[in-house]
């Protein structure tokens, strides 16, 4: 069984745990180290001969062309993960309509290829921004990853699927970022903070738990966790400066571990495979 491996490729200025201290207004004044983190991630799944999906923000794609080139020519799969990293809860369906088409364009413009998947900022696909999914299937998208199945204080709808499914209604299929059940409680496993904060052996067993119920995982990771000396935001909140830099020296090893221990391909391959979406 394979796996889909999936890169959120965002500046660390960009994340929303900092959003109430850095504007998007500020992110110009930034130096960016979106290429250097993404190229690490690029030489070590080529060096293990393995392939992801890169949801790919359009203003990184807008600003860094020669990146997203480099990532379509290394035979990895490019989606779209919005134009601004705003969350869905914050925006209108109007404006959200726009972001996803310039996002959409831009990447398509760069690359040549259709864009088939869609991942929201933030997962921030909740029972109360349902309404995104019928945009996202408008676009023409295949699949979305946005939920998760979590409690959460800025993401989740625990009811949801916990494996991949097509969505009532309409001709998307959903890969909802995976989840370990423990008794009545989705515990998240699928990486992000979650795989710094968490001893390694915790995560191997959350996907191995998965690969024995017969069902693909998604993980995703971050280019900057890979840079333990990743730019530092003062003035945070101690939680969200906790999730944001905790284990930032351990992303890395960790990662080599992971894509040894477990076969990987792009999300859209897991979902073809599995006759949700054809490719």
């Amino acid at each position: 069984m394979r796996n889909a491996l999936t890169i959120d490729v965002e500046e660390i200025f960009q994340v929303h745990a900092l959003s109430d201290v850095v504007k998007i207004e500020d992110w110009d004044g930034f130096a960016s180290s979106v290429e250097s983190n993404t190229s690490i991630i690029l030489d070590m799944l080529k060096e293990n001969d393995t392939k992801a999906t890169f949801f790919c923000l359009g203003w990184i794609a807008r600003k860094h062309g020669p990146l997203i080139r480099r990532i379509c020519d290394d035979g990895h799969e490019i989606a779209c993960h919005g134009y601004n990293h705003q969350v869905i809860y914050n925006q209108t369906p109007d404006a959200f309509r726009k972001d996803v088409a310039e996002s959409k364009k831009i990447i398509e413009d760069i690359t040549g290829k259709p864009v088939l998947g869609y991942r929201a900022p933030t997962y921030s696909i909740t029972e109360k921004t349902l309404w995104a999914l019928d945009i996202i299937d408008e676009f023409g998208f295949a699949y979305d990853s946005s939920i998760f199945p979590v409690h959460h204080d800025n993401y989740g709808i625990p009811s949801a699927p916990r494996f991949p499914y097509r969505i009532e209604g309409g001709n998307l299929a959903e890969f909802p970022i995976s989840t370990m059940k423990l008794g009545n409680i989705n515990f998240p496993i699928a990486g992000g903070g979650y795989f710094r904060l968490f001893p390694y052996m915790l995560t191997k067993l959350g996907l191995k738990t998965i690969e024995r119920e017969r069902k693909p995982f998604v993980f995703y990771i971050h280019p900057w966790e890979f840079n333990p000396d990743s730019l530092k935001i003062e003035g945070l909140p101690v939680l969200s400066g906790f999730r944001t830099y905790v284990n930032l020296s351990r992303t890395k090893g960790r990662f080599r571990k992971l894509i040894s221990d477990f076969s990987f391909t792009t999300a859209s391959n897991v979902l073809a495979g599995m006759g949700l979406i054809g490719v």
